[in-house]
């Protein structure tokens, strides 16, 4: 039998021991979120990922119930913002919205600073967005069929601007090519926003860009719109016809979005984020803001770390065959 001074030790051990478990789980998210969450936007302010960032925000920021600042780091086709995010603290107030560019990246990049699969944890799928292929207004070709014909023809002289390697409009430019057989004249800018102007400016012939980031250039009449990259037609761009009706069926591609938080988040936070992912996607301002923009968000069940993941290496997997083909390398 052990002594009454013996009995008292242990029970002195165990209130240690749950104080001190209690006060980890605290540490580790219990409270959360008790300040600023920063959402790490690795592209331009003003672009389609900036664009989707900004509008989940709001109703994010209402459910967590603390404000979220969003943050432009660029560069690098993403992979500066990526970095950044996948060394910050695992504690839930940093967290990144990337697109398909971070299933890209390792074919892209030798020095890559993070792994997809390994540095993050996955807090959900956001939206799908349809890419169009669009051309200044005063570019010859009419139709997708003409411009096919002439950049066959001209491939020499065509110019197809792109948001710098890695980035949508370089990756739905490579896929272009491939499917046209012909090599193009690329000129990168840093971010989609430039690019667009400078198309609108008649400085570039064409190029790859997400709805959300055409659709008012297009119904505005200051771009040539050639075709959506889905295989349905997008309902905010009645007219334009899919790749596949236009008769380029080999060039399929759609930007899709999620949210990571650096690896190590406690599961806790992550869920937290998750659920405040879903109730901004459920929220009618945001559906009506997508579909003006040609997009609409993921279903609920979709909006999860594992179908996030397995989006993720689905993509990894079907990008790294495109790239080593394309025989391409960021510098």
């Amino acid at each position: 039998m052990p002594t009454t001074s013996t009995l008292r030790m242990i029970a002195t051990i165990c209130v240690l021991s749950l104080t001190a478990a209690c006060g980890a789980g605290g540490s580790a998210g219990g409270g959360y979120p008790e300040q600023n969450i920063t959402i790490v936007v690795p592209f331009s302010a003003g672009g389609p990922t900036d664009t989707v960032t900004r509008m989940i925000a709001e109703p994010m920021a209402a459910k967590l119930g603390a404000k979220i600042v969003v943050q432009n780091v660029e560069g690098a086709g993403g992979t500066v913002g990526a970095d950044e995010v996948a060394n910050a603290d695992p504690d839930g107030y940093t967290v990144l919205m990337h697109h398909i560019g971070m299933s890209t990246a390792p074919a892209l990049y030798a020095n890559l600073g993070f792994k997809p699969l390994e540095s993050f944890e996955m807090i959900g799928l956001v939206t799908e967005v349809p890419m169009t292929i669009v051309a200044s207004k005063n570019f010859e070709p009419k139709t997708l069929q003409e411009l096919v014909t002439y950049v066959k023809a001209n491939a020499a002289k065509v110019t197809l601007a792109n948001a710098g390697v890695g980035a949508a409009s370089h990756l739905c430019g490579l896929l272009f090519q491939t499917a046209t057989g012909v090599k193009l004249q690329e000129v990168p800018y840093k971010g989609t926003g430039p690019a667009l102007t400078d198309l609108v400016g008649g400085q570039v012939d064409f190029m790859c860009d997400q709805t959300t980031n055409t659709s008012g250039q297009i119904n505005a009449g200051e771009v040539k719109a050639y075709a959506v990259t889905t295989p349905e037609r997008v309902k905010s761009l009645p007219n334009l016809p899919t790749t596949a009706e236009a008769g380029l069926p080999d060039l399929k591609v759609s930007v899709w979005h999620g949210l990571y938080a650096p690896k190590g988040t406690p599961q806790n936070v992550v869920q937290k984020l998750t659920e405040a992912l879903k109730t901004a996607l459920a929220d009618q301002k945001v559906i009506d803001q997508m579909a003006k923009l040609g997009t609409e968000p993921v279903k609920a069940e979709d909006a999860t770390p594992q179908a996030h993941r397995a989006k993720l290496e689905e993509q990894l997997g079907i990008w790294a065959k495109v790239i080593a083909d394309a025989g391409v390398k960021a510098s």
